[in-house]
């Protein structure tokens, strides 16, 4: 590990120092390649520094303790030893996971689809709290949010709605959310105060581009028609919805919120290239299911992920056995705790894959 760890000091070394030579510096591409490259190293890096200063502290305070004849300050001496012991392998635990395999994702901004389950009208009514906690979410994170597709409810929030957030870490702070979230309380419709149980899908769809996923034109099947629902200004008075068919796979992607074809036709390709890169994705995954149990869950949409209890004002988290009486907040959009209790298991059962290998 330390071989390796003093090699990517090493490099990190070098790329500052080639940054810093003005002929690099005028060529945009191998500049900005440069930076990229060493936004990669510098969390490792900075780990690393850390965990070498550490070392020489314990290593300095050992040897007074070897020399130090005052039992009083032995015993001061001895305390540091132990607390800089404790630290040293806090920080080596960090280093290994740094260094475990990089997501090919990480990278990737999302595509995000909500659609309202079992349930009727309080299942849509749910799909838009996701909707707006999800919204929330990537405020508090910086994320620019744009809605691609959207079918409101008659009732309030969303039999479906499809959007996508752009932004640093968006795919290792999102890829948890896929699966069925499910929600209990009492409906607004329910004149008997009974609860009731109702879900919605989430799917977290990496954002795919060209270079990902090739579409031959000759594969597609573009239909026009006229939008449905909530309108106005020629939005559902002339043809200007799309809906594609990507006839290999017989994927189907409808728009209709925006007034032009064309800007339809391209949010609908958008989301179409997002799920065949997902379909990609699960199929390998699937294949390699054996070697790759260090995932957080399956990532199968038919997965119950989450239930939202709101008589006890409770977040509970299926996968890791979570459990947060903090239910408000996380609808607010504050999921940083149970991101990171998810990214930590990950990271757990990666690391035992390491000791094992």
């Amino acid at each position: 590990m330390f071989d390796r760890l003093d090699s990517l000091k090493k490099r990190f070394e070098e790329v500052n120092e080639t940054m810093a030579d003005p002929a690099v510096a005028s060529d945009r591409n191998a500049y900005q390649a440069l930076v990229r490259e060493r936004a990669n190293l510098e969390e490792v890096v900075h780990a690393y520094d850390r965990y070498l200063d550490l070392k020489r502290q314990l290593e300095d305070a050992r040897g007074l303790l070897g020399e130090e004849k005052d039992p009083e300050m032995a015993d001061f001496v001895r305390a540091e030893v132990d607390e800089l012991e404790v630290a040293l392998g806090e920080q080596e635990e960090l280093l290994k996971v740094l260094l475990l395999p990089k997501d090919e994702l990480a990278d990737k901004d999302v595509i995000v689809e909500i659609r309202a389950g079992t349930g009727g009208d309080e299942a849509a009514l749910f799909a838009g709290d996701l909707h707006r906690m999800y919204s929330r979410f990537a405020e508090k994170n910086g994320w620019k949010q744009e809605l691609l597709s959207s079918s409101p409810s008659d009732v309030g929030g969303f039999k479906e709605v499809i959007f996508s957030l752009k932004g640093r870490d968006v795919w290792p702070r999102m890829k948890y959310e896929s699966g069925v979230h499910r929600v209990q309380r009492v409906p607004v419709t329910e004149s008997g105060g009974r609860i009731h149980t109702s879900t919605a899908t989430v799917a977290i769809l990496p954002e795919a581009e060209e270079v990902d996923i090739a579409i031959d034109s000759s594969d597609l099947k573009i239909d026009v028609f006229r939008s449905t629902g909530p309108g106005g200004q020629s939005v559902n008075t002339t043809d200007s919805a799309v809906r594609v068919t990507h006839k290999p796979t017989g994927t189907v992607v409808s728009c209709q919120d925006e007034k032009s074809q064309l800007q339809n036709k391209e949010k609908a390709i958008r989301i179409l290239r997002a799920r065949l890169l997902d379909e990609a994705r699960r199929t390998q995954q699937a294949e390699e299911a054996e070697s790759r149990r260090r995932q957080v869950g399956t990532g199968e949409r038919s997965e119950k992920v989450r239930t939202y209890n709101f008589p006890q004002g409770r977040v509970t988290d299926h996968r890791i056995g979570l459990t947060l009486h903090r239910l408000d907040d996380i609808l607010e959009g504050d999921l940083d705790d149970v991101v990171a209790a998810l990214r930590d298991e990950e990271n757990a059962k990666a690391l035992k894959e390491v000791d094992r290998a």
